[in-house]
């Protein structure tokens, strides 16, 4: 019966269209009342608990390090090298808006900051050099994306620490799908423009641009060597890119004042803003519902009803895509990893596999109707219409489709890296 009350009230909150902050706080002071210990002053001890953890700590570091960097030049810098080296191919710029945001991506951890910081610049270019409007919306949308796969990534330090999964595992297993998916949508840029006359490659221009961007192109470098050759943890990583970012912007690039930095602090504030409670609350949740082995239950059910592990995969997958849909990333991920991948380890997948899984799928939903995050800020950004928007990101998404298939068929393709391979 009270299981039924608490799954009322969750329907009737998602009736009225409550924020999930709502809905979470909702369910976790009903769970404490009627499971728990009666007092919902454990609530606030355990969102202290839950909070307590130094990694949260990379998240708000790495926000506002994407800020810095889209208030200054890294971005047009990174763009400029990658356009002279990609001049030869056709559609050459749309590849180097591709590669742009993959580089993009391995710095700011967000999918809307690589969005806004390339597509910002490549947006008027790609237009200007007579680039199909649909395309280049597509384009610019679909890797903005990578932002959370290519590491670092937010949604996985969230992951990692709602599941309490290693995060260098998890930056690790980017690495694959993130090769995967930039390659695909090289590859489609190419063909789609094929017929577009290439340009040829000129050595003066390549050697400026390169002149001019090379503390851009050492960030990363620097960054994802400390943290895999064990140098720092992923907190300090984003401490030292968020001091390296404003080094080279304000005294290098000169392109940052002293006094700009209020804003780009204020920006980042509202973001983690909006975003703690919500993770506060959810940790809270969490720490419950294991306390009553909830996730233990679930599998119980699951394996009651699903043999397979593939059917299972199957299922879950369409599951995520679904909720993609509907939910933003960091909410599907705080409020369904703690319950998945539990059930996903009985049917033998790792949790960093199934954690990359799970954020591939998620990626997809920033270009799905109604709550894609890229669609709703591209319409914004690019003063254009949100059904144009969701046209143009269809060919992206059977892409983006397609790699997830092939991760989930061939897993090598993301567990290689984290194996040690790459650095053993």
């Amino acid at each position: 019966m009270n299981t039924v009350i608490l799954l009322g009230i969750v329907a009737l909150l998602l009736f009225l269209r409550q924020p999930l902050l709502v809905i979470l706080l909702s369910a976790t002071a009903f769970i404490h009342l009627v499971w728990g210990k009666g007092d919902l002053e454990y609530i606030i001890e355990d969102m202290w608990i839950g909070l307590d953890k130094e990694l949260i700590l990379s998240i708000p570091l790495f926000i506002l390090c994407g800020n810095v960097m889209t208030r200054g030049s890294i971005a047009q810098r990174l763009i400029d090298l990658l356009a002279a080296i990609t001049r030869p191919l056709p559609g050459g710029m749309a590849v180097a808006c591709v590669l742009a945001c993959a580089v993009f991506a391995a710095i700011s951890g967000s999918s809307i900051v690589t969005m806004l910081a390339i597509g910002s610049v490549m947006f008027p270019a790609m237009r200007q050099a007579g680039y199909d409007l649909k395309f280049t919306l597509g384009a610019i949308m679909s890797a903005g994306t990578l932002g959370i796969i290519i590491p670092p990534s937010i949604p996985m330090i969230i992951y990692g620490l709602v599941t309490e999964t290693s995060i260098v595992d998890l930056f690790a297993a980017g690495f694959g799908p993130g090769i995967l998916l930039t390659v695909a949508m090289s590859a489609y840029a190419i063909w789609f423009n094929r017929k577009r006359p290439a340009e040829s490659f000129s050595f003066d221009e390549f050697k400026t641009a390169f002149v001019r961007g090379i503390w851009a192109v050492m960030m990363p470098v620097i960054m994802l060597g400390g943290i895999y050759s064990g140098f720092f943890t992923a907190t300090e990583a984003a401490a030292v890119a968020l001091a390296y970012a404003m080094l080279v912007e304000i005294f290098v690039h000169r392109e940052l004042k002293f006094r700009d930095f209020y804003n780009v602090v204020l920006e980042a504030s509202k973001l983690g803003g909006s975003l703690f409670p919500v993770l506060a609350v959810a940790l809270s949740l969490n720490i419950i519902l294991i306390e009553h082995r909830v996730p233990q239950g679930m599998v119980a059910f699951m394996q009651g009803y699903i043999d397979s592990p593939i059917i299972f995969m199957l299922v879950i997958n369409v599951l995520l895509l679904i909720v993609g849909c509907l939910m933003t990333t960091g909410e599907a991920i705080l409020v369904l990893a703690p319950l998945l991948a539990p059930v996903a380890a009985a049917y033998g997948y790792d949790k960093v596999l199934f954690g990359l899984i799970m954020i591939l799928n998620l990626e997809i939903g920033y270009l799905t109707p109604p709550v894609g995050l890229n669609l709703i800020v591209a319409m914004s950004a690019f003063k254009q219409p949100f059904g144009l928007l969701c046209r143009a990101a269809i060919p992206f998404i059977l892409i983006m489709m397609g790699c997830l298939f092939i991760v989930v068929w061939q897993p090598w393709i993301a567990m290689y890296f984290v194996n040690g391979k790459l650095w053993n």
